[in-house]
């Protein structure tokens, strides 16, 4: 079945009014859940240690100190140069672990105008009135490991004409953004929220089985309006009933 991967999103709203969820260990071999509020707070810290002005030097501290208490150095230990400034472009959560029982400490991702991409870590701490707290200073260091594309091997290629029909056509309605016509290959209770940019599909590459087995994915070539050509993949969950091919889900589940 699909699987929705959900985002960590700065928000200021997280910082101002955190809830206070119960956070406990994670079991050995798997990642903590998310928390979504302290990720936004160290992803708002991360904006405001790495945004200064040396023209402006009390701007810095100022925009720090919510976050600094007595124990830590005033600007959370953050000495400006005699000159120059610097703006974050953008800034996002990659990389979270658990460090202790309600502290966690985040890698941020941010792209700055005068050192370019950065990555800091940035300790948060949910204390026992449910209050978040940056619990150390932060860190510069290396992005998280990465490794080049790596395609799925050795999948099961579809061979029932009937099913590649349906994909190919449900995949044209689908990225053209028609509703109506897509109606006609879905299941009576499919959830399909459709693209915002409408695409024309060229083609269709490859047509696989899922490991899963409900599943298959269609490797697609598609270009928009403005003559950009894509390839993408989709993975479209599927059902034959009453031996006809019908869809499912495409891609996304829009109620996750």
């Amino acid at each position: 079945m699909l699987l929705s991967i959900a985002g960590i999103a700065a928000s200021a709203r997280y910082a101002i009014a955190p809830p206070a969820p119960a956070v406990a260990s994670a079991p050995t071999g798997q990642l903590p859940q998310p928390e979504m509020a302290a990720a936004a707070y160290a992803v708002l810290f991360a904006r405001r240690y790495l945004t200064w002005s040396a023209a402006e030097p009390q701007a810095s501290a100022s925009a720090l100190e919510a976050f600094v208490g007595p124990s830590m150095e005033g600007g959370a230990g953050l000495q400006l140069p005699s000159g120059g400034e610097q703006h974050v472009e953008w800034a996002e959560a990659v990389q979270q672990r658990l460090a202790a029982p309600g502290e966690y400490v985040y890698t941020i991702a941010a792209q700055t105008s005068l050192a370019g991409l950065v990555y800091l870590t940035v300790p948060i701490a949910r204390t026992a009135s449910g209050a978040l707290a940056l619990a150390g200073y932060p860190a510069f260091v290396g992005a998280p490991a990465t490794l080049p594309a790596e395609l799925p091997a050795h999948l099961r290629e579809v061979s029932d004409p009937a099913l590649a029909t349906v994909v190919r056509r449900a995949l044209r309605n689908y990225l053209a953004a028609s509703a109506s016509e897509l109606a006609a290959d879905l299941t009576p209770d499919a959830r399909v929220s459709l693209p915002t940019m409408a695409l024309t599909l060229d083609g269709v590459e490859r047509l696989d089985w899922a490991q899963q087995g409900s599943a298959v994915l269609a490797t697609v070539q598609a270009q928009e309006e403005r003559g950009v050509h894509y390839t993408l993949a989709y993975e479209l969950d599927v059902q034959l009933e009453q031996g006809r091919w019908e869809i499912s889900a495409v891609q996304t589940d829009p109620d996750a």
